[in-house]
């Protein structure tokens, strides 16, 4: 059967407490009847009666079987265990560390915890998308939010303004950081914690999705003695994991390497890394004219994003550095223009940059329920031909998403003599130079993904035109 999919909204008919004690899912509300999922066989005529006093509605049930009713009950209301509990202190850092080790069970990234009108609830951000996964009541929600804000060493006075905090969660052999965020919203605070959960010693550049030919070609220009290499993609695309595995090949007991990051998320050893503070002025610009007198011999900056950290980072190349950052465009060779719109030489930009990276991550299909299907190829561009492709579908696997982890692909784009030149000449159109290099495109490595049936045309077809 296909899943069912109730509105948030709706949910909020019943408690938590009620919908596991009437074993009923409300999905629609039709003038004085609220309808509901039920499960087939169970006995519903006593909880009927009982309902149609306590609320005044009629009820109409739609039966389940079994498994599917169970399934949609437990990913719609978290059963509220021990609530006696729920008062204590205990209980709640029960609870709170319970949900971040379900969340990191789950590999999930992140554990948003919003607050409503009516209604609170809990979502985790899996393979980059968040999924709800808990409704919680709106008494208990404060309590939780001040939990959490005391762990991490937050203000729980302080409603008005946003904070940042740390929790360090060490259960059995599980221990890491828990970065966390609070926002006032009109309804009360809202919550995200990121779980800095990857072991970065396991990081290596070998396992991250580059072809073997992308590979050599960035192997070969980080390891210049001096320039720049840029990585773009948007946020959430995976630069920063690309540059800590970076930094791991390259840390060596002969090398100085010096960083500046906002935020700091994994702890390098023998790397010197500084948390950028603007609100004190250690800004990437001043950071960067600070680590010149370091006697660095390799500088990651978290990100250019100005022109005076543009024109830093690229006078510090000049100079005999080799300068890892990323920056925020869409294509590899975007990050030229991007130099350029910030007010950079392009004489200046042939002279230092070694090689610019473009990256993205893709959601690999759950293999336990992805299904075969055939696709014209005129959607790709290729009309008359028929081919086979697989599409999501969802199972309690991949907690109905249809996809389980995540991939990243590449354009990397080393800059020789050709291509310094061109960028002098400010040519804007260099696709003849990069196929007679044949270099591989973000679509070349997308399509081989989506050909091997490891994710779905709905997946990559951006990434396709």
């Amino acid at each position: 059967m296909k899943d069912i999919h109730v509105a948030t909204e709706v949910l909020q008919l019943f408690s938590s407490r009620e919908a596991w004690e009437y074993w009923l899912v409300p999905f629609q509300e039709k003038g004085n009847t609220v309808c509901c999922y039920g499960e087939e066989g169970h006995e519903y005529k006593r909880i009927l009666v009982e309902l149609e006093v306590l609320t005044g509605k009629g009820v109409e049930i739609k039966y389940l079987n079994k498994e599917v009713f169970a399934r949609l009950l437990n990913r719609s209301y978290r059963q509220e265990q021990e609530r006696k509990n729920n008062s204590s202190t205990s209980g709640k850092r029960s609870f709170l560390h319970g949900l971040i080790e379900e969340a990191f069970q789950s590999y999930a990234s992140d554990i948003h915890l919003e607050i409503y009108e009516e209604r609170c609830r809990v979502r985790f951000r899996i393979d980059g998308k968040l999924i709800e996964r808990h409704v919680i009541e709106r008494g208990n929600y404060a309590a939780l939010v001040n939990q959490v804000k005391i762990l991490a060493n937050l203000d729980i006075s302080e409603k008005r303004l946003p904070q940042d905090g740390r929790i360090l969660y060490n259960e059995g052999d599980d221990k890491f950081d828990v970065r966390v965020s609070s926002l006032p919203t009109i309804h009360g605070e809202k919550i995200v914690m990121r779980l800095l959960t990857r072991h970065v010693e396991l990081l290596d550049l070998k396992n991250l999705g580059f072809s073997k030919k992308q590979l050599t070609d960035f192997l070969a220009a980080v390891r210049n003695p001096h320039g720049l290499v840029l990585i773009s993609g948007p946020t959430g695309s995976g630069k920063s994991t690309t540059l800590y595995a970076t930094l791991r090949l390259l840390n060596e007991e002969t090398s100085n390497i010096l960083t500046i990051e906002d935020p700091v998320e994994y702890t390098l050893q023998g790397v010197n890394q500084v948390q950028l503070k603007e609100e004190i002025g250690l800004t990437f610009t001043s950071a960067l004219r600070t680590f010149l007198r370091q006697d660095p011999d390799i500088i990651m900056l978290g990100e250019i994003r100005d022109a005076d950290t543009a024109h830093m980072a690229i006078r510090s190349s000049l100079t005999g550095h080799l300068i890892l950052s990323t920056i925020h465009t869409n294509s590899a060779w975007g990050s030229v223009s991007r130099l350029i719109d910030m007010g950079a030489h392009p004489y200046l930009i042939a002279d230092t940059l070694v090689a610019c990276v473009a990256q993205r991550l893709v959601r690999l299909l759950c293999p336990y329920c992805k299904q075969e299907i055939k696709v014209n190829d005129s959607m790709l561009g290729v009309p008359g031909s028929v081919k086979t492709l697989f599409k999501a579908v969802g199972c309690e696997q991949c907690y109905y998403t249809g996809y389980r982890g995540r991939k990243a692909i590449y354009e990397v784009i080393p800059v020789d003599g050709e291509l310094a030149s061109a960028i002098r000449e400010k040519e804007n159109d260099v696709e003849p130079y990069l196929r007679e290099r044949k270099i591989r495109t973000l679509a070349d490595s997308a399509t081989e993904l989506l050909d091997t049936g490891q994710t779905s045309l709905e997946e990559v077809i951006t990434l396709l035109h």
